[in-house]
């Protein structure tokens, strides 16, 4: 808790600071401004104070310092609001760059806490389920039970490191990809056994159209298929009907992933694409996962030239669209 405040603090004084010196440089513009207008005014001040009012071109006189006076006005005002322009342009980039850096930084920071704790726990799960094997004699009921609880962490776990690794691979460029047309019906089908089969107490119903096949990295659209569903189980009751549908209307292909759960606010709709990024304040989050599911989704779209949104579900919970078009 003291480390959340600690954070929060210090973006507030980043915030703090950063808003006074811009008041300030501000300030210091203004105060430029004037001070050379009013050096003009003394200048002509001067001018007059020397011409003599018997000269025969006085009227003309008075017009000249009148008219360079301003002139000089309107070039200071001219060149201080084109410097104030860019300098405001340029804070106004650096401030957000920044903000993004230190959000980015707490996400980082986050991330790592939650990579240590989905790590740990499915090791521990599966280290005493091991333990409890070795020092117990249990009905081979029990034994099995313990064992697919054991297997299901075992999955979390290749889940996790794929995930990590894929985006690695992803943002530097060296993912191998192995393009070719690929049964989309059949890899949402085989998907969605494995989550029937491994969350036997989730509702799941499908409704798959037979013989699609686009051009695409099998491996990484059933990652996509599975951060979708997996994303879909964190967010909805246990009691609530998951649906997956795939459909295929002329060059269009799109997979829909459909829960009842508790939605996506309207300005986290497109936050919850980005690296790390999860819904809600650490404190109070109590979902598993590491913020890079729903992510890797995003770059998986990209790679195939495909786009994925989320959409509000009636009467309530998400829906998120994969749209791939073949041409």
């Amino acid at each position: 808790m003291i480390d959340i405040f600690k954070k929060i603090n210090k973006l507030q004084l980043v915030r703090v600071v950063y808003w006074l010196f811009l008041a300030y440089m501000v300030a210091a513009f203004i105060w430029w401004y004037v001070t050379l207008v009013n050096q003009n005014e003394q200048i002509a001040n001067v001018q007059y104070g020397v011409m003599q009012t018997s000269d025969p071109n006085l009227v003309q006189k008075v017009h000249a310092i009148e008219d360079f006076q301003l002139r000089k006005n309107k070039q200071y005002l001219g060149e201080g609001i084109t410097i104030l322009f860019l300098f405001l342009c340029g804070a106004i980039y650096v401030y957000r760059s920044l903000i993004k850096q230190i959000r980015y930084t707490n996400q980082q920071q986050n991330f790592m806490m939650a990579v240590t704790h989905e790590l740990k726990t499915p090791i521990a799960i599966t280290q005493l389920n091991v333990e409890t094997l070795l020092k117990r004699n249990l009905d081979p009921e029990q034994q099995k039970k313990l064992l697919e609880v054991s297997l299901v962490e075992t999955q979390r776990l290749d889940n996790l490191c794929n995930n990590i690794l894929l985006a690695s691979q992803l943002d530097m460029g060296a993912y191998q990809a192995n393009t070719q047309e690929v049964d989309f019906s059949n890899i949402v089908e085989q998907t969605v056994q494995i989550f029937k089969n491994r969350f036997q107490e989730r509702k799941f119903t499908s409704a798959v159209q037979t013989g699609i096949f686009i051009k695409g990295e099998s491996v990484l659209l059933q990652l996509l298929i599975n951060n979708l569903i997996d994303n879909a189980i964190k967010y909805s009751p246990i009691e609530e009907v998951i649906e997956i549908e795939l459909l295929q209307l002329n060059d269009i292909t799109k997979l829909l992933v459909k829960d009842k759960g508790v939605g996506v606010q309207v300005n986290d709709k497109e936050k919850i694409f980005e690296k790390f990024y999860r819904v809600g304040a650490e404190h109070t989050r109590s979902t598993k996962g590491t913020g890079l599911g729903l992510y890797l989704c995003k770059r998986i779209a990209l790679f195939h030239n495909a786009k994925i949104m989320v959409s509000s579900n009636s009467p309530k919970g998400s829906i998120f669209s994969f749209t791939f078009r073949s041409n």
